[in-house]
């Protein structure tokens, strides 16, 4: 038992995650019936994610407008500006891209019993009528679109209340933050049951799918990071944007890789913010609010797993339809937990778009946690990274381009050297 509790305590999650994902493939492959009996396990960790995703969206948006401030300096305003900018074109980049290299994924559609809608004046009823859905029969159902609804009128409502309430709040939506931590931690097992299950049912074949997907949410994350938010930079600092973003890139996004946190990379952000000569008064600020709402790539990851999960069920979708899934992922990469694979738990939300069961929704989640290992790293490298690159352009536009960028930064944490 001690040897156990201390992998556990140890080894860290990606490790696990890749062990599970490994016994998962062994015994599917080795011992067929077997890998259906461990089904089980997958079934507990995704119906654990099911009953706590509502829950974590309602707390995490209402605590988030609850805090929100008015009156801040008109920098700080033109970072946020680029953080949203950035997080819907993202959405409506990866929307693109997912509709030139269409994906299907091995689901049990038997779970879809809604039926689709037809366009965009079916689309925005049902959004309409979700939108003033009973609160507690949103929770309960797992309608998410009601959930954000209420949420955000019940944010705006609590800017309100004193400050004691507001920190209640907060430490709700901590403590549910934890949950999901706690939920987190089984991945391994629950990953081990999905993957044994999907290829003891469809075979070795279920795995290209999961790695055309892996192929196809990465290469977007990296041309987004190559290509689109340097164009955003140039636009806003007129001049070549390569070397912020290379440094960017290497000193903020290749420690956010490895530690799957944007919230754990703060440090490095505002060390290296403070390196590049930004104003102190506006990257003490943006650079933690940007580990919130600037989520590039989380937008990617709920675009392209919900189109995913659209195709597989042959909806037609018309360019309005895309267009409003590229908001609504902007605005669900915007509220998406901390936690490592939060932006997953938003997919279903996406998905009750398109008329898609709650219950099919959660299956797409569970292929998301199959790949999440690379998936979430490179996701946070370019949210992480992004952070430090809108604040700092931004602040270059304002006060002019230092010459010093075209110098090697070097960032000191602690004795280690980046």
């Amino acid at each position: 038992m001690n040897c156990l509790t201390k992998f556990f305590t140890r080894v860290s999650l990606i490790k696990q995650i890749i062990i599970g994902l490994i016994i998962g493939i062994a015994v599917a492959v080795v011992f067929p019936a077997a890998g259906k009996e461990l089904s089980l396990l997958g079934i507990l960790f995704v119906g654990a994610l099911k009953g706590i995703a509502p829950v974590l969206v309602f707390v995490l948006v209402a605590s988030a407008l609850s805090r929100k401030q008015a009156g801040h300096d008109s920098n700080i305003e033109s970072v946020i500006i680029l953080y949203l900018i950035g997080t819907f074109l993202a959405a409506l980049f990866a929307v693109a891209i997912s509709f030139v290299f269409p994906l299907t994924l091995q689901l049990d559609v038997s779970a879809a019993a809604n039926k689709a809608p037809e366009g965009i004046a079916e689309v925005l009823i049902t959004l309409l009528k979700n939108i003033v859905d009973n609160p507690i029969h949103a929770l309960t159902e797992g309608n998410y679109i009601g959930i954000l609804g209420w949420a955000i009128l019940l944010g705006i409502a609590l800017r309100r209340v004193s400050g004691t309430t507001k920190n209640v709040l907060d430490d709700c939506a901590h403590a549910v933050t934890l949950c999901v931590q706690w939920i987190i931690r089984f991945a391994p097992f629950g990953i081990m049951g999905l993957v044994a299950d999907s290829i003891s049912s469809n075979g070795m074949g279920a795995l290209m799918g999961y790695a055309k997907l892996l192929v196809l949410l990465l290469g977007s994350m990296l041309l987004f990071a190559f290509v689109i938010n340097p164009v955003i930079v140039y636009f806003k600092i007129k001049r070549n944007p390569y070397p912020l973003v290379w440094k960017c890139i290497k000193l903020s996004g290749v420690t956010a890789f490895f530690t799957r946190s944007s919230a754990a990379n703060i440090p490095v952000n505002l060390t290296l913010a403070k390196q590049l000569g930004v104003n102190a008064d506006t990257y003490t600020i943006t650079i933690p609010l940007g580990a919130t709402i600037n989520m590039a790539g989380a937008a990617i990851t709920i675009s392209t797993m919900t189109l995913a999960a659209v195709h597989t069920l042959g909806i037609y979708v018309d360019f309005p339809t895309a267009l409003l899934l590229s908001l609504l992922s902007a605005i669900g990469a915007c509220g998406a937990s901390g936690v490592a694979g939060g932006s997953l738990l938003l997919i279903p939300m996406a998905c009750s778009l398109f008329g898609i069961s709650n219950d099919l929704a959660m299956q797409v989640v569970g292929v998301g946690f199959i790949i999440g290992v690379l998936q979430d790293s490179t996701e946070t490298a370019l949210n992480s990274s992004t952070d430090i690159l809108f604040t700092a352009a931004a602040d270059f536009a304002r006060h002019g381009y230092p010459d010093s960028l075209d110098n090697p930064i070097e960032i000191k944490i602690g004795r280690t050297r980046v």
